[in-house]
């Protein structure tokens, strides 16, 4: 079997994978930031906006979960390099058609096969620099590609407040889709993928594999509700600060897409200091345990009568997405729990299983608790975020710790 060669924390593949985060993230709350007026421009109402805007995010987020399953299967099978090429081409074609969309039905349409795209872009990259590095330098390695992608919010952000023009907004999210495919190039596969390549018999991207045995199915399914709480936050909380700020404190003026801009800066400070305490624990599960801490804590802020304004709202929304930068671990976690012959699948179907459940979150919190139980928003979100972290730290409890784990193996 050939030697693996490591690399540098700062070499290529870990600055490429980082690009493509960026890239990910900007398109992935771009629609946030620009919900009003592009609803406003293919045709929506203020009857129908909370509905139609609903309809188009979830569709993105089924594309991301279908987009998921594809590529991470696409990864273990084909190699990680395969899907960077690939994810990025089909978003940059679905981002470019999104600047041209006239209906609610296309823009749903668009942001499908957008979420189709990115769904790779994550777990490939993770799953590239986590078996390119050191054993000692992964956390740190995955928690600079995730903390430089997730400015791609803030770029996103300031991109619409410099052009007013959404449209052009997206195009301009196609156009760095293509720059960062000219940059992949350069890029090295995995040494780790090619060995197991190499050697016959071995099953590479059986996802069904992660349901035929009782243990693998227990570390995959855990390894995905770890993440619930990310999407709690950013989906509902920071997405409808705007409408969580009119019930607490009967503002009108709140911008939610500048609650996303101050939530993802923080969120990409936290996620490159979780490395930082995941190597000084020397531990990824006491990382992500002092995080699920200062979420809890956050949380209780945000619904504290602290939260009275406009400006206080702001710094919640951006403390908020400091207890959740723990992604970068999460996603890591969901690699080193699996061989090399299913890893690209675990590390790009858990994030995007997650960032698909956020349907089924508002299906609680909207559908159930306030639609049909006719309960105000507020009590909504509570009763939501306290089955959400049940849900969490049951999970955490049954997950494995991997902070020295080898990963050069294969499930059999």
């Amino acid at each position: 079997m050939n030697q693996q060669k490591h690399i540098g924390i700062l070499s290529l593949p870990v600055l490429v994978a980082a690009l493509g985060y960026f890239v990910d993230i900007y398109d992935l709350l771009l629609f946030t930031i620009v919900k009003k007026p592009s609803m406003v421009g293919v045709g929506a109402t203020d009857l129908t906006m909370l509905v139609d805007s609903t309809r188009v995010i979830n569709w993105q987020m089924f594309g991301l979960l279908l987009g998921g399953v594809l590529w991470g299967v696409l990864g273990d099978k084909k190699g990680r390099l395969s899907v960077l090429f690939g994810s990025i081409i089909l978003y940059s074609i679905a981002n470019f058609c999104t600047g041209f969309v006239s209906t609610v039905n296309e823009y749903a349409a668009a942001r499908f096969f957008a979420g189709l795209g990115l769904a790779g872009e994550l777990g490939a990259g993770i799953t590239l620099v986590s078996e390119l590095l050191p054993k000692n330098k992964r956390g740190i390695g995955t928690s600079l590609v995730a903390g430089i992608g997730l400015f791609g919010a803030v770029a996103a952000y300031f991109t619409f407040h410099a052009t007013k023009d959404w449209r052009l907004c997206y195009k301009i999210g196609a156009g760095l889709g293509v720059l960062l495919l000219l940059l992949r190039v350069s890029v090295v596969e995995s040494g780790m993928f090619k060995n197991v390549k190499e050697q016959e018999g071995v099953k590479r991207g059986n996802f069904f594999m992660f349901f035929t045995n009782a243990t693998r199915f227990k570390k995959y399914l855990v390894a995905i509700l770890i993440g619930l709480p990310t999407w709690y936050v950013i989906g509902i909380l920071v997405n409808q600060s705007d409408r969580f700020g009119k019930a607490m404190f009967g503002s009108t003026t709140i911008d939610s897409g500048k609650s996303i801009m101050f939530a993802y800066a923080a969120i990409a400070i936290g996620d490159i200091l979780i490395g930082l305490v995941s190597q000084y624990f020397k531990s990824r599960k006491k990382a992500l345990l002092l995080f699920y801490f200062i979420c809890m804590a956050s949380l209780v802020l945000f619904y504290s009568s602290y939260n009275n304004s406009d400006t206080r709202m702001y710094i919640i929304c951006g403390i908020l997405g400091f207890s959740t930068g723990f992604w970068a671990i999460f996603v890591t976690m969901g690699a080193e729990q699996f061989g090399t012959n299913l890893r690209a699948t675990a590390a790009t179907t858990i994030p995007n299983m997650v960032r698909g459940a956020l349907p089924l979150v508002n299906m609680l919190f909207l559908d159930l608790f306030q639609q049909s139980l006719k309960w105000p928003i507020v009590k909504s979100g509570i009763v939501t975020g306290i089955i959400v972290l049940m849900v969490t730290f049951i999970a955490f409890y049954f997950t494995e710790e991997t902070f020295q784990k080898d990963l050069n193996y294969v499930e059999e």
